[in-house]
């Protein structure tokens, strides 16, 4: 078998390239429209297919637009201009810049074009806060929301509800035919819950982001309560619903999506001579609860056999939670790692690589973290406790002591996590 660190690394690295916005959405562009095409678009994904748009579109046909992106995700463009706004809170940059798309899209006639590049984190980049909710606010419930291991999903429920564009709002607003180009960091692929679905359909409802609220335990504020209870009465409009007319002058298409990626990284295995094994693109959960599973995995190919024989490499996509318990430094990815750590023991012959393909996980600069067959061995060396690293919620901490971190840098891309457990 190869090197297990670079095998881990470089099935990585296939799958981050599978969703590469300059290699794959060139082929899904539509033919220009009889009037103008204007781009509109949010997600770490924004600025990269903001620039194959560019790159692939006629020279002579009009386009220009407006793209919103994390903090440090930006590239240069020359007809569709580039803002970068704050992620996973909100922020005024891009408040700021998702009433401009706002109002760009309502300019818009019906021999026009709306195309809407939309990817992962574009529900706190394009963030327009509703009715009388204030930014304060709603960065106060985005914060207590990402603490409280609450699933993508029930998130952007809550933002779709407290948004002037989510939620197909952004869709409503113009004339236009509209094609939104998608690349999914969602378990499942719901076009609705990508970046809150500002061109999809939504089937919650204002109750439905007040349940959520009550069962996170999320004390809203004052405009937040309001807002929602205001909704649920009737006395703000709801967000369109499936079945829509609307709808009618809106196509979306699937570019990227998460099972994609893992089969890109299985194919690196292949080639290596190690069966691969998809275990899903949905695996999601309390993160370290998903590493004891994965860990009983481990376990039964080593022990039986039968379907998991080594040499084998699990892989697995899908976004877990961290529920915080502690002030340590870390990720969900680095969380999986260390609570797989703990769960194996002293398990020979594993390694694992975990990694947001977005090159960020959490809020560190690593994209995720490698734990070797020795990572217990040289942490005991040093003197690092993984037991109370993961107790204390600080993977990051516990991996960079051991000099494992992945650092990518921003991809410019988003199709979620990417799991193999290699077992020799």
């Amino acid at each position: 078998m190869n090197d297990p660190r670079a095998l881990l690394r470089a099935s990585f690295d296939a799958a981050v390239a599978a969703a590469d916005p300059l290699r794959i959405v060139a082929g899904h562009l539509p033919p220009p429209p009889a009037g103008r095409t204007r781009v509109v678009g949010a997600g770490k994904a924004a600025a990269a297919m903001a620039r194959a748009v560019e790159r692939a579109w006629p020279a002579d046909a009009p386009l220009d637009g407006l793209v919103v992106t994390r903090y440090g995700h930006g590239l240069p463009t020359e007809r569709v201009r580039v803002i970068e706004a704050g992620h996973p809170v909100p922020d005024a940059a891009g408040e700021s810049a998702a009433a401009e798309i706002l109002a760009q899209a309502a300019a818009l006639g019906p021999d026009d074009l709306l195309l809407a590049l939309v990817s992962g984190g574009g529900s706190s980049l394009l963030s327009l806060p509703a009715g009388a909710v204030t930014m304060a606010d709603l960065k106060s419930v985005t914060r207590a929301l990402l603490g409280s291991g609450a699933p993508i999903q029930e998130m952007n429920v809550v933002r779709k509800h407290l948004s002037a564009i989510q939620g197909g709002r952004l869709a409503r607003a113009t004339r236009a035919r509209v094609c939104a180009l998608v690349i999914s960091d969602v378990a499942g692929d719901d076009l609705s819950a990508i970046a809150s679905g500002p061109c999809s359909p939504d089937p919650s409802t204002y109750a439905d982001a007040i349940a959520v609220l009550a069962r996170r335990g999320v004390v809203a504020p004052a405009s937040v309560a309001d807002h929602l209870a205001w909704g649920a009465g009737g006395r703000i409009d709801e967000t369109p619903k499936p079945g829509d007319p609307l709808f009618g002058r809106v196509e979306q298409r699937l570019i990227a999506t998460a099972h994609h990626s893992l089969e890109a990284g299985a194919a690196v295995f292949e080639r290596a001579g190690v069966r691969p094994v998809i275990l899903g693109d949905t695996v999601t959960g309390e993160a370290r609860e998903v590493a004891q599973v994965m860990a009983a995995l481990v376990r039964e190919a080593r022990g039986h056999g039968g379907a998991f024989a080594p040499p084998v490499a699990l892989i697995s996509g899908g976004e877990c939670t961290v529920t915080l318990r502690g002030s340590g430094r870390g990720g969900r990815c680095t969380e999986f790692l260390l609570g797989l750590l703990e769960a194996l023991g002293d398990a020979p012959g594993v390694a694992a690589i975990a990694a947001d393909t977005d090159g960020i996980d959490g809020v560190e600069s690593n994209a995720g973290a490698l734990l070797m067959p020795d990572s217990r061995e040289r942490a005991r060396a040093l003197g690092v406790d993984p037991r109370a690293r993961l107790d204390d919620n600080d993977g990051y901490g516990f991996f960079e002591a051991l000099g494992d971190l992945v650092v990518t840098g921003p991809t410019r891309t988003n199709v979620n996590d990417f799991r193999a457990i290699l077992i020799a």
